[in-house]
């Protein structure tokens, strides 16, 4: 039995807010493989199903980000799982919007959902950060996460979603690779693309492209030999 964990902050109020992105993944996963309905359980949102074959426990904790931990341990001792049965999928600003990662352990990296489970259930388990860009300065990163998205994000999110519910039987294989591999397909800009630079803007540099100097162009020679073929070549000036 494996344990899929999507991030969130319960509510109507929260519900399209990009701090959100980890509920609406578990969401879409449950509706494509037809999960059975929704209960409450281990302070949670639960639905149980199968991907391929293997048996999975979607989980939405519904203890606020802050205090996931305890909802995602409380289903792992229960199941008497170890972290490496654990898959988390999460928001992630140190990636471009709709970029996708996957690792196994690692720092929390400022994000309080997973800092919470780190302390309650270890760090050995996969984590699916899904990006949703970096506002360019510290002090707007909590109005970011907490805003809900926008409409123009809907071109690449809901695709980016509908991919990570279609290809999840690459996680429950372990092939991180190959998930990471079709949502590039499905998404352009995610999956196994490089990372962007996180808080470019916060470190003092534009997250606009700059544009690359152009050499200085070769003086032509007005008289001489040079001066007389190239007028021969081209004739001469015009007006």
């Amino acid at each position: 039995m494996l344990v899929f964990a999507g991030l969130g902050n319960p509510g109507a109020e929260y519900a399209n807010n990009r701090h959100n992105v980890g509920f609406m993944a578990v969401g879409e996963i449950a509706r494509r493989h037809s999960f059975f309905p929704w209960t409450k359980k281990f302070q949670a949102e639960i639905a149980e199903g199968r991907i391929g074959d293997e048996k999975v426990l979607l989980v939405k904790p519904q203890t606020y980000m802050n205090l996931s931990g305890q909802s995602v341990a409380a289903a792992l001792g229960f199941y008497k799982l170890e972290p490496s049965a654990l898959t988390v999928f999460y928001d992630e600003i140190d990636l471009v919007a709709g970029k996708v990662r996957v690792k196994t352990g690692g720092g929390a990296g400022g994000h309080n959902g997973i800092r919470s489970i780190d302390s309650h259930c270890g760090k050995d388990y996969r984590r699916v950060r899904i990006g949703v860009g970096h506002p360019g300065d510290r002090e707007k990163v909590h109005g970011h996460v907490l805003g809900d998205f926008a409409k123009a994000d809907r071109a690449w999110l809901e695709p980016l979603l509908d991919a990570i519910a279609e290809n999840a039987g690459y996680i429950v294989r372990g092939d991180e690779n190959g998930f990471m591999n079709k949502l590039s397909l499905a998404v352009p800009g995610s999956g196994t693309a490089p990372d962007a630079e996180p808080g470019a803007k916060a470190k003092g540099r534009s997250h606009i492209r700059q544009a690359r100097p152009q050499p200085p162009q070769a003086k032509l020679p007005e008289s001489g030999p040079m001066a007389a073929m190239l007028k021969r070549l081209f004739g001469k000036d015009k007006g």
